[in-house]
């Protein structure tokens, strides 16, 4: 699941936002404030300057499902920007977030003066729209179970301080509404996983905190991708 937590931004493109992007406002969010909405109008993108952000839709049964988590260094509403069409995900402050907004119209034309940036972006946009259809085929091929250790796993890496000895704390506070909008489970099916988990001392759980016991266990074996 790693587009879910690693960004499919080239380094050297992330590297190179405040050069490419100078202009827009700084603006901060609390956590759960929302920075933009799902169907709403693409009039800027926002560059992470800290802090984690949550990106999901709204399914046709109401459910909210899990995207992305985006942190530091990532732009994200550029797809929309791009085309002008509404937004097609909400995106929302995990934690404090700290935001450089960048109209969109100064995007697209900082883009088209730079054709490198411009291909950049749109690898980036075709490589999410990859791991998108990558991560439909891992819910059909692995079990509730099986998708929660990996996410957990992958959090770790990507998201995880160390905690007592060799154990590692992931550090998002996460619900588990929210793992399951990240694993296409329902939020029964998540906690009977994290039982498991506990169980098998692989996880500790406190609310809204996990400790990662044994992050090698929690990810497939390699033949299984």
């Amino acid at each position: 699941m790693k587009g879910l937590t690693r960004s499919v931004f080239p380094a050297n493109l992330r590297h190179r936002m405040t050069e490419l992007l100078p202009g827009g406002r700084v603006v901060a969010f609390e956590p759960r404030a929302k920075i933009f909405g799902e169907g709403d109008a693409s009039d800027h993108v926002a560059i992470l300057l800290g802090g984690v952000v949550k990106i999901t839709v709204s399914s046709s049964t109401g459910r909210e499902a899990l995207l992305g988590l985006r942190g530091k260094g990532e732009i994200v509403g550029e797809l929309a920007a791009l085309y002008g069409s509404p937004r097609s995900a909400t995106v929302r402050a995990l934690n404090t977030v700290s935001a450089r907004l960048v109209p969109a119209s100064m995007f697209r034309e900082r883009l088209r003066a730079d054709p490198d940036a411009l291909f950049a972006v749109l690898e980036a946009v075709i490589g999410r729209l990859r791991e998108s259809d990558r991560r439909r085929l891992e819910f059909t091929g692995f079990d509730v179970l099986e998708r929660v250790s990996m996410l957990l796993g992958e959090l770790a890496y990507t998201h995880g301080v160390p905690a007592d000895g060799t154990t590692v704390a992931i550090g998002l506070r996460l619900s588990q509404e929210e793992i399951a909008g990240a694993t296409g489970a329902s939020r029964e099916a998540v906690a009977k996983a994290l039982k498991l988990l506990r169980d098998r001392k692989l996880v500790a759980t406190a609310r809204q905190r996990i400790v990662v016991l044994n992050r090698d266990a929690l990810m497939p074996e390699p033949n299984r991708y």
